[in-house]
Parts: C-alpha cells; structure tokens; sequence
C-alpha cells in the first residue's frame, strides 16, 4: 500500500495537478525536503512523459514480480523502466476471490468431507467476513483464520490463498466434527478455544468468547 502522502496525491486529478504530483512524488522518493509545488516544478522544470510511451500502472503490476517491482521504487537512479527486464514468469498473480468463487470453494470442499456448508459459510462468515486476506491480532490468517503453525500441519502451503484456506479449515472443523462425535457445538467451541479446552471442561469452555462464538455462527446456521 502506498504511503498516505503519495495516496493523497494520487487521489487529485487535472493536468496542472499532474504536474504537480509528478514532481512531488520525485522529490518524495528523492529525499528531497518539501518545498512549494510550484517552486519545485519550475525548478525542476518537470514535463510528464507522453501518452505513448507510458505503460498503466496495471499493466506493470501484473507482468512483474512483486519484489522486483519495489526496487524500482527504492532505486533513485532509474529514470526510466522497461518492464519486461523485470517479468519473473514464475510468479503468479492470483486475482483475490470473489465472494461467488468463495462460495463455490465451500460447496466443493463440504462436500468433499462430508460437512454442512451452510455450516461452514456460517463459520467463515464469523471468522473473516469472507475476506481472504484477513488476518488477526494473534496471527490466524485468511478466510478460516488458520494459525500459522496448524495450517502448516494441514498441508496448507499459503494460508491466504482461498482454496488453500478453505480445504484446510474444512479439514480441520470436520476432524473437529469426529473427535467430539458429530456435535455440531462441541466442534465449534473447539474450532475457536482448542479442543483440549473443551475436553477440560466436558463442554463449551466458560470463556466469554467462545459463547458468544458458538452463538453466532448457530444463529447464522440455524
């Protein structure tokens, strides 16, 4: 993400604002410390590039590799950038999901492993809000907030990945389902607290949250 000020920048629109931003986000990138923009412009004597020769910033994203393309941002002494120098064909750019391709994802993988997935969209819902690049406080990541250390336990390889995410959080509530003999709510309090939480207490743990857990996602379910 880009930093605020050059965010800021790039929101405002015109020619003259071209300009402008032009110079600002050099003198930005540059060190340079902030002077008037105009000033700066007539000193820099800035002139945009033509219309030609500009590839869109779409389009350089999507034919490079991520770390490639953030030394071109670091680099001061490049002027000019082909981006096809930088192109790593081994890396690839998934698209994020959308919500219909999610669902989707559930559907095949419930059924795969024998689960509701009303069940589990009512869980994901709760977990990430089908946001596939979520991540929590305490690090659990992605659509199931898979904890690192289980989702590599799992075989899931990127954890922010949604078809990765999701057979791996599948399979993780229905070994869930199977140790606690098909309780629905017994599962769920496990999938949030542990399981070893709930064979302590015989139960859902006495943990606000869990309760509050379990509660939500039934509502969303039932």
């Amino acid at each position: 993400m880009f930093s605020e000020m050059i965010q800021s920048l790039l929101n405002s629109g015109g020619q003259a604002n071209s300009i402008k931003r032009y110079a600002q986000i050099v003198n930005y990138i540059d060190g340079v410390p902030a002077k008037k923009d105009m000033e700066a412009i007539n000193k820099m004597n800035t002139q945009l590039p033509s219309k030609d020769s500009v590839q869109s910033f779409d389009k350089v994203l999507q034919s490079t590799a991520k770390t490639q393309f953030g030394t071109l941002l670091r680099n001061k002494g490049i002027k000019s950038v082909d981006a096809s120098i930088y192109t790593n064909p081994s890396v690839n750019f998934n698209k994020r999901a959308t919500r219909e391709e999610i669902m989707s994802m559930i559907d095949e993988t419930s059924e795969k492993y024998g689960v509701d997935s009303k069940l589990i969209k009512a869980l994901v819902q709760q977990e990430s809000g089908f946001n596939p690049t979520a991540k929590s406080k305490v690090g659990a990541l992605g659509l199931m907030q898979l904890m690192p250390s289980t989702a590599k336990g799992l075989g899931v390889t990127d954890p922010l990945d949604a078809k990765q995410n999701i057979e791996g959080g599948v399979k993780y509530f229905k070994s869930m389902l199977d140790r606690f003999h098909g309780n629905t709510i017994l599962a769920l309090a496990a999938y949030n607290a542990g399981p070893n939480a709930v064979s302590k207490y015989d139960g859902v743990p006495p943990y606000k949250e869990t309760q509050n857990y379990v509660k939500s996602i039934l509502k969303n379910y039932l």
